[in-house]
């Protein structure tokens, strides 16, 4: 069975105002991709504690940054009508439909919790699993396609270890999942 397709949201912060300027997905091939997103000049709340957490500044993001209707494109364009798991369900939803919002543009896929795909024996072995994935993969920075990657080997690895192999197909010396930044 193919790994499932996660996407991984970084924002200006939390709650009210929030909104998204980096989106990172992990394909079902182990591909990652991710883009900055140019935010709405209507996009006021910025959090020096996220900021300090992803590392994103709005420098980088006025430098970097991808207009809203090219990002929404491109992600329809990646995912189209997948099914995509995220481990921020209520945050992510809210983000993406905010970006989908303001470039006027229908969301093709779906996004579910990924939470919503593990049996509870997988996911007793989560944080291990994770943990070992980190550690494996020497990820260091706290990016949204990272982060995809994480999770889905993380997945895989939770998978193997609570022993269910019709889950996901996981070969035993896998190399270092490719990354792509756009």
């Amino acid at each position: 069975m193919k790994r499932p397709i996660i996407i991984d949201v970084e924002a200006s912060g939390f709650g009210r105002g929030s909104y998204p300027i980096e989106v990172g997905i992990a394909l079902a091939s182990g591909e990652g991709r991710c883009t900055l997103i140019l935010p709405d000049e209507s996009w006021q709340h910025w959090d020096p504690q996220a900021q300090a957490l992803h590392g994103i500044s709005r420098q980088v993001l006025a430098e970097h940054g991808r207009g809203i209707v090219e990002v929404a494109r491109l992600l329809n364009k990646w995912l189209g009508n997948e099914l995509v798991y995220s481990d921020g369900w209520g945050n992510d939803s809210s983000w993406l439909a905010l970006l989908f919002e303001f470039a006027g543009i229908g969301q093709q896929f779906r996004l579910e919790s990924l939470r919503s795909i593990l049996t509870d024996t997988q996911a007793d072995f989560w944080h291990i699993a994770k943990d070992k994935v980190i550690e494996d993969y020497d990820f260091r920075r706290h990016r949204a396609s990272g982060d995809a990657l994480i999770l889905q080997q993380s997945y895989c690895h939770a998978v193997s270890m609570a022993g269910d192999t019709k889950t996901a197909n996981i070969a035993a010396s896998q190399d270092n999942p490719s990354y792509n930044e756009l």
